[in-house]
């Protein structure tokens, strides 16, 4: 899993100087190499979010919270990408799960 980690940390470097769209294609080739790998749905929804691509956003957010249905920032970043879509009433709902589980609760059976 050494090459995914590198591939990642690549990617968010390439995020932190604002090479949004290098940073796609590398979180992309990690959710490729890893379809599980929660922090690279993640992060390729925050980036993808950042360039204004809402829909593949969401797509991201939502495989990123399949993965992990009681992660709090999952919840809140899939809110962000609804509402900045315009999706105010996925937003919302997606808002309330993470606040859910802010509380302690927890949406789904582990």
């Amino acid at each position: 899993m050494k090459e995914i980690n590198e591939i990642f940390d690549d990617a968010s470097g390439d995020l932190a100087i604002g090479d949004l769209e290098s940073a796609v294609e590398k979180y992309r080739r990690c959710v490729e190499l890893d379809p599980e790998f929660f922090d690279g749905w993640h992060a390729l929804g925050m980036a993808l979010m950042k360039l204004r691509r809402f829909e593949e956003a969401i797509e991201a957010g939502k495989k990123a919270v399949e993965l992990r249905p009681n992660d709090q920032i999952g919840w809140t970043s899939l809110s962000l990408f609804y509402n900045r879509a315009g999706n105010i009433k996925e937003a919302e709902a997606a808002g309330a799960k993470a606040k859910i589980l802010s509380w302690g609760g927890k949406v789904a059976k582990e």
